[in-house]
């Protein structure tokens, strides 16, 4: 990721946008202190909360009155002089203030250079970067801590320590290659580096098995909620929601395209899609491609909940044959009072009756729904939350799986692999290939972090 000069000093607002009682504008790089001066008259103290008048340097003319605050380098968010000003958050003193600090030699700041700043100067490292990340775009309180608990450094500590596990193994592969004459050499380095490997790898591989839980929490959950026409898809979309997102009418054939909406289930974003009416041929083309989509969407989602009314004359067969394991099968209308029929749903898919005007069943329902999401998650422990993680450490493994192979053969290109797996766990954290994943990942930070 290139940005206009590291060497500049760049501003922005560090809170939010629009009007507001209190805003932040941040001030950072090697000039920072000399133009907060310029502003505000004075040489600000260290980490003091200063009030202070605001003026153009050139004009005079009063741009607010509020706080300066310096954080001198490095103990600052950016590794450099910062300073802070925290004046009324109104568009006329953010517009007042721009102008002037453009006019002092500074810059508005692009998005993410804050905190790529902080990581260059070695206040973060890229893993804890994109925590930075995940922790403004938390929305419920298991985002939230897991993305604190990358934050403080823990799957960073995790990647350092299989990093050195590796660094240890290549030591006595590498004896090898400096001692080649040694008959015994090869055999002892095999003893002593095999079994530290398998156990290395089967720790990466246990890591990597739960990464899709792990990014679960960040990246949410999608429920495709399908059944034929008119079983109650849409209420039950409703009812789970607390609000009318879904049309819901008797005629059937209402809902032609996917709507959708999000829920809070025990810390796990869920986004729910009220599909179309799954049935048979139709020569409605708007109906066959909401069907379509529907099966689509049902393909491609990580759980589905079938909806059947029990007061139909059959069980839709084209909606039992989306379902599988894991999955959730509602019998609607429980209000109504129809008999519900026996072995309709596969084996692994949990059945629940209830009613979404009434709201029997419902609550029991959404706690087995939060329970199959949710269990046996723990947002606290070091995980891999993105696919660069995973990717990273699938590349290790396959690395030492062959480093595994030549230990007493080819004892130098098992180090050469070992190398390799090292490296690998080192773009986690960005102790290597920094720069090619830049642009990936500070795209998504917003301006004034």
């Amino acid at each position: 990721m290139t940005m206009t000069g590291d060497n500049d000093t760049i501003f922005a607002r560090a809170s939010g946008a629009g009007k507001a009682g209190v805003a932040v504008f941040r001030l950072s790089g090697p000039q920072a202190r000399n133009i907060a001066s310029q502003l505000v008259g004075k040489r600000n103290i260290n980490r003091e909360a200063r009030l202070a008048a605001l003026r153009d340097p050139a004009s005079g003319a009063l741009i607010d009155r509020g706080l300066a605050i310096l954080f001198q380098a490095p103990a600052s968010f950016t590794g450099e002089d910062v300073v802070e000003f925290h004046l009324h958050g109104s568009r006329a003193v953010e517009a007042s203030l721009y102008e002037t600090l453009s006019g002092l030699g500074a810059r508005p700041a692009e998005a993410g250079e804050f905190t790529l700043r902080a990581l260059k100067n070695g206040k973060l490292d890229l893993a804890q970067a994109e925590a930075l990340a995940d922790l403004i775009d938390a929305e419920t309180t298991l985002q939230k801590k897991q993305a604190l608990g990358q934050l403080d450094g823990r799957l960073s500590a995790l990647a350092e320590g299989w990093r050195k596990q590796i660094l240890a193994v290549m030591a006595p592969l590498e004896a090898d290659i400096d001692f080649p004459d040694e008959g015994d050499v090869p055999a002892a380095v095999a003893a002593r580096s095999g079994p530290a490997i398998r156990g290395l790898k089967e720790s990466l591989t246990a890591y990597l098995k739960q990464s899709g839980r792990a990014r679960m929490i960040r990246e949410g959950v999608s429920i495709a909620v399908v059944g034929p026409p008119n079983a109650g898809k849409s209420s039950l979309v409703n009812a789970l929601a607390g609000s009318d997102v879904a049309i819901v009418s008797e005629i059937a054939g209402t809902t032609r395209d996917i709507v959708e909406t999000r829920l809070d289930l025990g810390g796990i974003v869920a986004t729910i899609a009220d599909t179309a009416g799954i049935h048979g041929a139709t020569n409605d083309k708007i109906e066959a491609e909401g069907m379509r989509r529907a099966r689509e969407r049902a393909g491609g989602a990580d759980l589905r909940i079938g909806v059947l009314d029990p007061g139909e004359a059959y069980v839709s067969r084209e909606t039992i044959d989306l379902l599988k394991t894991g999955d959730f099968l509602v019998w609607s209308k429980a209000d109504l009072g129809a008999a519900i029929p026996g072995g309709a749903a596969p084996d692994g898919v949990s059945i629940h009756a209830l009613s979404a005007d009434t709201k029997s069943g419902l609550t029991d329902f959404v706690a087995a729904l939060t329970k199959a999401i949710a269990a046996d998650l723990d947002a606290g422990a070091p995980a891999l939350t993105r696919l660069r993680h995973a990717s990273a450490v699938a590349a290790s493994i396959e690395s030492l799986n062959r480093a595994e192979t030549m230990i007493e053969t080819a004892p130098e290109l098992a180090a050469e692999d070992a190398r390799l797996a090292a490296r690998a766990l080192g773009t986690i954290t960005g102790a290597v290939g920094v720069e090619d994943v830049l642009g990936e990942i500070f795209s998504s930070f917003c301006i004034g972090k």
